[in-house]
C-alpha cells in the first residue's frame, strides 16, 4: 500500500486519500507560509528603520529601542523557518529574492548600529532593558513559569534599569518589576507561578515595557 510521504512543497500536488491527511497537510502549508511571512515582514521592517535612522527621521534610544526588538522577532521569526530548505538568512533572502543589506548587516552584527557607533552605556541599556523584557514575557508566554527560570532575566532587567541614569527615579515601569522581583525572591527555586500570577505578571510586564517605550518617545 502506498503512503504519502510529508515533504514540502513538493507533495502538495499529490493526491492523498485520506482527509485526516489533507487537513493535516492543508494547516502545515498554512502554518509554514505563515512563519515565511512573519521572517519576511521582519527583515522588511528591519531595513525600513535602518534607512529611517541613516535620514535622522529616528532618535538614537527610539531606534536602538525598536532595532533590539526586531533583532529579537527575527530570531524568534527565523527558527520557525529553519531546515532542509532554508538553512540560513542569505538562503531565505535568495529564495524569495529579498533584498535588505542594511537589515542583512545589522542581523549579522546582532546588535544596533548605535552601540557599535556610541561607546556610552545609554544605547547598550535601551538594548538590554528591550531584550530583557521581551525574552521574560515570551518565556511566560511559552508557560515557563519556575522561579528559577524566571527570576535570574527579571533581576537583570532590573539591574539594567538602575544602571540607566536616564530614568526618572519614580519610573513606573522600574517599581512594577521590582514588585514582581519580591515575590519571585521569596520563592523555591522549583516553585511555579500559578494561571493568575502568570497572566498579572504579563499584564504587568507589558505596561511596564511600554511605559519605557513612552519614555524613550518623550
Amino acid at each position: 500500500t502506498s503512503r504519502c510521504v510529508p515533504a514540502f512543497p513538493d507533495t502538495l500536488a499529490r493526491p492523498c486519500p485520506s482527509p485526516v491527511w489533507n487537513e493535516w497537510l492543508s494547516f502545515f502549508v498554512i502554518f509554514r507560509y505563515d512563519n515565511m511571512a512573519e521572517l519576511f515582514a521582519v527583515v522588511k521592517t528591519l531595513q525600513a528603520l535602518e534607512k529611517a535612522y541613516i535620514k535622522d527621521c529616528v532618535s538614537p534610544s527610539e531606534y536602538t529601542a525598536a532595532c533590539s526588538r526586531l533583532l529579537v522577532q527575527y530570531k524568534a521569526a527565523f527558527k520557525q523557518v529553519q531546515g532542509a530548505e532554508v538553512g540560513s538568512i542569505d538562503d531565505f533572502c535568495r529564495k524569495y529574492r529579498l533584498d535588505c543589506p542594511l537589515a542583512m548587516e545589522r542581523i549579522k552584527e546582532d546588535r544596533p548600529i548605535t552601540i557599535k557607533d556610541d561607546k556610552g552605556n545609554l544605547n547598550r541599556c535601551i538594548a538590554d532593558i528591550v531584550s530583557l523584557f521581551i525574552t521574560v514575557m515570551d518565556k511566560l508566554r511559552l508557560e515557563i513559569r519556575a522561579m528559577d527560570e524566571i527570576q535570574p532575566d527579571l533581576r537583570e532587567l532590573m539591574e539594567t534599569m538602575n544602571r540607566m541614569s536616564h530614568l526618572p527615579p519614580d519610573f513606573e515601569g522600574r517599581e512594577k518589576v521590582s514588585q514582581w522581583l519580591q515575590k519571585l525572591s521569596s520563592m523555591s527555586a522549583s516553585d511555579e507561578l500559578d494561571d493568575s500570577q502568570v497572566r498579572q505578571m504579563l499584564f504587568d510586564l507589558e505596561s511596564a515595557y511600554n511605559a519605557f517605550n513612552r519614555f524613550l518617545h518623550s
